[in-house]
C-alpha cells in the first residue's frame, strides 16, 4: 500500500468519488490508500460537501512550505513518556480541529480546543499554546477568551506560579447534552400548543402532536442518559466502575423535559 503525501491527481479522484456519493472506504480502495488517510484529507479540507481538490492541494503545499524552514519542535515530555508518534498526534489534533470547525467553532478556538484535548493533563499555559500552535500570543488570547465565554474551558493558576493554565472543563459535554434536551423540550411544548391550536384531529394538528411526543420522549431519554453516564464516569479512572452500568444517584436541578 503506497504511503507519502497524496498527489494532485489522487485529490481529484477523491473529489470525484465524493461527488458520486462514494464512501471513504470505497475511495480509499480505489486509490490503494488507508481509509484513515482519506478521512483525514477530507475532514481537514472542507468536509464531504466542501472538499475541493485544487484548494486542498494548494493548502497542503502551503503547510509544507511553512513547516520546512522551521526546526522540528521537541515533542512534549508526555508524548515521549507514552511512546507516541508526535506526527500522528499532530495529525489527530488537525483532524479534531477540523471537526470542531464544522460544528461552528472559529478556527483558532478550535485549534486551541483540539490542542488541549490532546494533552494528557487536559491543560496548557498560554506560552505552551503559542509554541505548540506557532501563532501569536494575541491569537491565543482571543481564542481562549471565546472558549471561556462558551464555558468550554476554564483557567487555573498553578500554585506558587504567576502564569495561568487553560483547562478542559470536565462537565462541558454534560452541559451540552442538557442544552440540547432543553431545546427539544421547547420545541415539544410549541408543537403541542400548535396541535391544540390547529385541532387535534386535523392532519396538521396530528403531525404536530406526533412531533411533540417524539421530542418529549427523546428529550427525557437524553436527560436521563446524560445524568446516568455523568455519574458513571465521575468515579474516575482506575476505580473499576467506569465500564459498568450504574443507576445515577444525583439529578441535575433546573431541567426537566416538558411532559405531553
Amino acid at each position: 500500500m503506497p504511503g507519502g503525501r497524496l498527489s494532485h491527481q489522487e485529490r481529484r479522484s477523491i473529489a470525484e468519488g465524493l461527488a458520486e456519493g462514494l464512501a471513504y472506504a470505497e475511495i480509499a480502495r480505489s486509490l490503494d490508500r488507508p481509509t484513515s488517510t482519506i478521512t483525514r484529507e477530507v475532514t481537514r479540507n472542507g468536509g464531504p460537501t466542501g472538499y475541493r481538490a485544487d484548494q486542498a492541494h494548494r493548502a497542503t503545499e502551503r503547510r509544507a512550505r511553512r513547516r520546512t524552514p522551521a526546526p522540528t519542535p521537541v515533542p512534549p515530555a508526555e508524548t515521549d513518556a507514552h511512546g507516541r508518534d508526535p506526527e500522528a498526534v499532530r495529525d489527530f489534533e488537525e483532524q479534531f480541529t477540523a471537526l470542531f470547525v464544522q460544528t461552528g467553532l472559529p478556527k483558532m478556538a478550535a485549534r486551541v480546543l483540539g490542542c488541549l484535548y490532546a494533552a494528557d493533563t487536559g491543560s496548557r499555559t498560554a506560552a505552551e499554546l503559542v509554541q505548540r500552535l506557532r501563532v501569536s500570543p494575541a491569537s491565543i488570547s482571543l481564542a481562549v477568551h471565546y472558549l471561556e465565554e462558551q464555558e468550554l474551558i476554564r483557567r487555573e493558576r498553578d500554585p506558587g506560579k504567576r502564569h495561568e493554565r487553560y483547562v478542559i472543563d470536565d462537565d462541558v459535554w454534560f452541559r451540552a447534552m442538557l442544552a440540547s434536551a432543553k431545546t427539544n423540550a421547547l420545541l415539544a411544548e410549541a408543537a403541542h400548543q400548535g396541535a391544540r391550536t390547529l385541532g387535534a384531529t386535523t392532519p396538521a394538528g396530528m403531525r404536530l402532536a406526533d412531533m411533540g411526543r417524539f421530542l418529549t420522549h427523546v428529550g427525557q431519554d437524553l436527560v436521563t442518559s446524560a445524568e446516568h453516564w455523568r455519574e458513571v464516569f465521575s468515579t474516575g479512572p482506575g476505580s473499576g466502575t467506569a465500564d459498568r452500568p450504574q443507576q445515577a444517584q444525583g439529578r441535575s436541578p433546573g431541567l426537566r423535559v416538558a411532559q405531553e
